[in-house]
């Protein structure tokens, strides 16, 4: 049944790989196999890439064992077992520990003791964030407050999906709003007048394709919208 199985995943791993393209180092360390991590090790592993995936409790390791590429019971609050995982050879490590802050920060300062080039850590609070930020983490993720402000955005509003990015610039999906229908996106101000820009376009039974400023978009269409996030919010709006 082990040699089944590794088999398998050889197989599987090989076609994702085909299907996936190659990037510079597909070896990543998943310390924490919670539900955030284990879905990110999992993901990653079906796109192709080498993952191992690390975490104290021997059940939830049993269980994801078979579907990654490698597996650890360990401690990784201990430097020494890091080195002996083989942590420091990683280009890239996802701290994927929340709720045991001070397990998740001793974690991050080991990795970054080993100089490991591309940390990603998981927050559960704005302070945790704000601690792993100072300690250097490269990229810090708060998942459950990310996810609430995207929901609100949805509830509260016109629009159809949401993304906000660090620099205050967020993403729409949004319906077309009557007033830059009928005519050439050049020549409906869209930019001058509401700060955005539209990038995308669908239309019923059609996928999304890229707009242009000669695009002509019809009532119904559904608009992808870049801008500054009060631009984006206010936009999607306008009925």
């Amino acid at each position: 049944m082990g040699n089944y199985l590794h088999n398998l995943r050889h197989r599987r791993r090989k076609r994702l790989a085909q299907q996936y393209p190659e990037t510079s180092d597909q070896r990543v360390a998943v310390i924490g196999l919670g539900r955030f991590g284990s879905s990110l090790a999992l993901e990653l592993t079906r796109r192709g890439w080498d993952v191992l995936g690390i975490d104290a409790d021997p059940a939830l390791v049993q269980r994801h064992s078979d579907a990654l590429t490698h597996s650890a019971v360990a401690d990784c609050t201990d430097p020494e077992v890091l080195r002996q995982l083989g942590v420091h050879e990683f280009t890239s490590a996802v701290v994927g520990i929340g709720t045991d802050i001070e397990a998740s920060i001793l974690i991050a300062s080991n990795l970054l003791e080993e100089n490991v080039p591309n940390i990603w850590a998981k927050a559960i609070s704005r302070q945790h964030g704000q601690i792993l930020e100072r300690l250097g983490v490269h990229h810090v993720v708060l998942p459950e407050h990310e996810m609430g402000e995207r929901v609100a955005h949805l509830v509260t509003g016109r629009m159809l999906d949401f993304i906000e990015f660090d620099d205050d610039y967020a993403l729409v999906k949004t319906v077309t709003p009557d007033s830059i229908t009928g005519a050439p996106l050049g020549e409906t101000g869209v930019r001058t007048q509401h700060g955005v820009t539209v990038v995308g376009i669908k239309r019923r039974g059609e996928g999304f394709t890229h707009a242009t400023a000669e695009t002509v978009v019809a009532k119904g269409d559904v608009i992808i919208v870049t801008g500054k996030t009060h631009a984006v919010e206010a936009f999607s709006e306008i009925s």
